[in-house]
């Protein structure tokens, strides 16, 4: 009985010392801000930039602990920074927004897309050696006893620590109860072996049935000190190509195959042989190119690019990769038009890229327009796929809204002219926008290729852009690959 009551009392002082650790350590503030770049921006370049930032500014700023970066494979980027009291990291920021030597870094952000918490913590900040970081932000449920939530979370936290390749897990909330939980791993590859145990574990169930689903907010990052000798990525390799254009850079065209080119544009010949020859045409200024919009799709890379090339122009370039060259080129150009009725340009509009997770069900869409209601000229289909109060048009000749829509296909049929889709070709798409490349018919039956370019919003289409050209007949082509 005595041993026992020894005992008991040795528990209670370990458990008494070990609390008075944690309400030792001072608490901090852990701000986190996600955000993607503007779509041209070379992530390199932003890199770089990102690591300037935090040796020249954040990390000179009064409070400033630590700081992390990292980027996932969709390109949103996390930056963590460790203050030590709230004061500190809203002064910091304010200093940010006006201070001119940061002015570059924040103009490649795309601005729409950025959001930041601070949260308060209690931790002995130590991750040394970690490569790959998880953060995830979320609510708890309304009526949820916060003790019992606190507990559940200590015990996924010491189930989680036994998992390969753990580094540090770190807990906090704000303000207004948001929670934070950021796990920092040793690799990405044993953050990925421990995501399906830690879905199927009985703590971690009980943990996530506390969560209001829908604020759950989760990103896995690289860090990107950890990324200084990748390789740049293809999205990257296609506006740095296009943007030679401007600088005379010749180092892009290392990133065309020089045994494997098949080129599309039939008024250009094949291979890197074809691509050279319109070069040396090229006008005494050269040509320019402003890339609009880019997005990656796999092995595919297309861009909405304002072009100077022969004239002011309009294009869809679409780019195949293997092995990371590129081998195959598509691209569809129009001259430069008027404002359309609406008031809109061939290139004004969103450009920030979002719904990453709902690639595949964006391009089901798309794809399903093109097919039904274009294809099959299911007309009373058109508001199923369109939003009828909130449709953009970029169409030179189309005002916005399905009263554009349906003033043009009257326009048409008033006048003998046509606009048929006869065959869908290829669909790509990065989150909320899809590319559409369609052959068919258009004006007094020319024989036409479609590209258009949609932004779907809550399941339907709300922005719309396009490039309508004629395909020249084949006695006219300079290659046999023909434009699809």
């Amino acid at each position: 009985m005595k041993l026992k009551l020894i005992l008991i009392a040795i528990v209670a002082v370990l458990t008494t010392n070990c609390k008075n650790k944690e309400n030792s350590i001072e608490p901090l503030v852990l701000e986190v801000t996600t955000f993607s770049l503007k779509t041209p921006v070379n992530n390199q370049t932003f890199n770089k930039l990102d690591a300037k930032v935090e040796d020249n500014f954040t990390s000179k700023q009064p409070g400033f602990i630590r700081r992390e970066s990292g980027v996932n494979e969709n390109g949103t980027y996390t930056i963590l920074v460790y203050w030590k009291t709230l004061a500190d990291a809203k002064a910091s920021m304010k200093k940010f927004m006006s201070d001119a030597s940061v002015a570059d870094y924040a103009g490649m952000i795309e601005g729409a897309s950025m959001k930041m918490n601070r949260f308060t913590i209690h931790a002995d900040f130590k991750a040394k050696n970690s490569t790959f970081v998880e953060v995830m932000t979320f609510d708890t449920k309304e009526g949820t006893d916060i003790k019992k939530f606190n507990t559940t979370n200590t015990n996924v936290g010491k189930e989680t620590a036994t998992r390969k390749g753990f580094v540090k897990r770190i807990t906090g909330t704000n303000e207004n109860g948001k929670q934070v939980v950021v796990i920092y791993w040793d690799n990405k590859e044993n953050s990925d072996t421990a995501l399906q145990p830690f879905m199927n574990s009985p703590k971690s169930k009980e943990f996530m049935s506390m969560m209001t689903q829908t604020s759950v907010v989760m990103t896995r990052s690289q860090i990107l000190t950890s990324l200084k000798q990748t390789e740049i990525s293809n999205k990257d390799k296609v506006v740095a190509l296009l943007n030679s254009f401007n600088t005379g850079d010749q180092t892009p065209i290392s990133y065309i195959n020089p045994n494997k080119y098949i080129q599309h544009n039939l008024g250009i010949g094949d291979g890197l042989a074809g691509f050279g020859a319109v070069m040396q045409h090229a006008p005494p200024k050269g040509f320019k190119a402003n890339v609009i919009r880019a997005f990656q799709d796999g092995d595919y890379v297309f861009t909405h690019t304002e072009y100077d090339f022969f004239g002011p122009k309009a294009g869809f370039d679409v780019f195949r990769f293997e092995n990371g060259l590129i081998v195959e080129h598509w691209d569809n150009l129009l001259e430069v038009q008027k404002p359309n009725p609406s008031g809109h340009t061939q290139f004004d509009g969103t450009t920030e890229i979002s719904d990453l997770s709902k690639t595949a069900e964006n391009k089901t869409i798309a794809t399903e327009f093109i097919e039904n209601v274009l294809l099959k000229h299911e007309m009373d289909k058109v508001a199923t796929y369109i939003n009828p109060k909130n449709y953009t048009q970029h169409n030179p000749s189309v005002a916005d809204g399905l009263d554009g829509f349906g003033a043009a296909m009257q326009y048409f049929a008033k006048h003998g002219l046509v606009m048929e889709y006869t065959k869908l070709h290829k669909v790509l798409g990065q989150g909320n926008f899809v590319l559409t490349m369609s052959e068919g018919k258009f004006g007094k039956g020319e024989l036409t290729a479609f590209y258009d370019l949609f932004r779907i919003e809550n399941g339907q289409i709300v922005e719309h852009w396009d490039v309508i050209t004629s395909i020249p007949p084949k006695k006219e082509w300079k290659n046999t690959n023909g434009k699809f």
